[in-house]
């Protein structure tokens, strides 16, 4: 029945990630490192102010745009963290999480014609949700020796006329990279010299370790040239409740809330209510949850080097990308011969982008007591294969 579909949807591949653990799936006693999801559950006050409202018998529509009361509070949360300024009323839509955010960005901003400019390796929905809209993307490279920052040399030469956006994923996913203030300005520069739009995709950002993270619409002329897309799944373990938002200049928002009350109408009561006990009880719930992440950062670099592989230091999210050029496989090969010798699940690095050839994105949101295993069948396994 193929004959029937879209183009589009006919030659739209799957999500590496899910491809690969489809295959997990069907064996047993395997250690995963793959999915990116914390494993802790969501705080005991957030869940039961879910628990509540469904008590309450709140169980009705919101306004498309989400409740008031959680936009308002999301305002004032991110002008206390980050230093930005959004009306409540107009400039901030509630998601049913941050990938329908995403998906909104590329539809309100992109059609035929239009080209997305995406730093690579980064999260797997950006590309597609462009595709979908019509639109042509342009990978920027990102490269290990130079911390998987985004240079403004390689958007320069990735750079075509009908660029229209470009994705900033920061802290990264897969890669654990940020980018700084300083960092940040000639990007800001050529956004504005180039007349682009960004999609800033930072719903890592509160978990960053050694200094505080830097929201790309916070530097100067760029609050109105940019989407700021944020959500509850990582930061508070919420992501089954699927609850996220995004926030940016009101013409935007709105024409994002009118594809929205189409494809979604609004993101479910329960789960907002749950963010806005989120917001308001749960900061210290988050910190403790960081601060685990940061033991199992630094105990799983410290395992990839001493099997001899190169691996950059996360500063962000909860994603190691140690290098495995080492052992001659590509990615893919090293992925699923771990898989099938070790029964240890990773990531393979072309899932994230032609950039992530040579690297596996293994996830540190497990338990040190699973990682400590996977690290030693992974020396095991890299020990027969590094002369």
């Amino acid at each position: 029945m193929n004959q029937y579909l879209s183009p589009i949807a006919a030659n739209l591949p799957p999500s590496g990630i899910r491809k690969f653990f489809d295959l997990v799936s069907t064996m047993k006693n395997v250690i995963s490192l793959g999915v990116g999801e914390p494993d802790f559950v969501t705080p005991w006050t957030v869940r039961e102010s879910g628990i509540f409202s469904l008590e309450q018998g709140q169980t009705m529509y919101t306004s498309n745009s989400g409740l008031l009361e959680l936009r308002q509070a999301l305002s004032w949360n991110m002008e206390k963290k980050l230093g930005l300024e959004y009306n409540p009323n107009d400039e901030i839509l509630i998601t049913v999480g941050a990938s329908e955010a995403v998906d909104l960005a590329m539809r309100a901003l992109l059609g035929p014609g239009d080209a997305l400019l995406l730093t690579d390796p980064a999260y797997v929905s950006y590309g597609p949700c462009a595709t979908l809209a019509g639109a042509e993307v342009h990978y920027v490279p990102t490269r290990e020796e130079e911390d998987f920052r985004v240079r403004v040399e390689d958007l320069e030469r990735v750079y075509t006329p009908n660029a229209k956006v470009l994705v900033l994923s920061y802290p990264n996913n897969p890669t654990g990279a940020i980018m700084t203030w300083e960092d940040y300005q000639p990007i800001a520069k050529f956004v504005q010299d180039h007349d682009l739009i960004v999609v800033a995709d930072e719903i890592y950002s509160d978990l960053s370790y050694g200094g505080s993270h830097t929201a790309f619409a916070s530097l100067p002329n760029m609050r109105n040239r940019t989407l700021h897309i944020s959500g509850f799944s990582k930061s508070y373990a919420m992501t089954g409740w699927r609850i996220g938002y995004v926030a940016g200049h009101h013409d935007f928002i709105q024409a994002m809330t009118r594809i929205h009350q189409y494809t979604m109408l609004c993101a479910p009561i329960t789960a907002q209510l749950a963010a806005l006990e989120a917001v308001r009880s749960a900061e210290q719930a988050m910190q403790d949850m960081v601060a685990t992440y940061d033991r199992r950062r630094r105990l799983m670099v410290h395992g990839f080097r001493k099997m001899g592989l190169s691996c950059f230091e996360p500063l962000g999210a909860f994603y190691t990308f140690p290098s495995i050029k080492a052992t001659g496989l590509t990615s893919e090969e090293f992925a699923n011969e771990l898989l099938r010798e070790e029964k240890v699940a990773v990531v393979p690095g072309t899932a994230f982008g032609p950039s992530g050839e040579g690297h596996i994105r293994c996830s540190y949101a497990y338990s040190t007591e699973q990682i400590q295993e996977a690290l030693t069948r992974m020396e095991r396994f890299v020990s027969k294969r590094i002369r």
